[in-house]
């Protein structure tokens, strides 16, 4: 259990980095300001995230997520 989240901390701090990374200190021009405003994310449909989720429970994930927060 502690491996588990000693391991999780470790993944969450590593994705941290990866976020802060990416982040540049450059100033946005006009161009790049019309592109970031003109991008409009998409969520993921009802369907994918069911598809995910059967998938989740069919590889494990679910269970191993329930006795993570559970515990055993």
């Amino acid at each position: 259990m502690k491996s588990t989240i000693a391991a999780f901390a470790l993944v969450a701090g590593a994705m941290t980095g990866v976020a802060h990374a990416a982040v540049t200190n450059e100033p946005m021009n006009a161009q790049t300001q019309q592109v970031a405003a003109g991008h409009v994310y998409m969520g993921k449909t009802r369907a994918e995230v069911k598809r995910e989720l059967a998938q989740a429970q069919r590889d494990g994930e679910i269970a191993a997520l329930n006795n993570l927060f559970h515990g055993s």
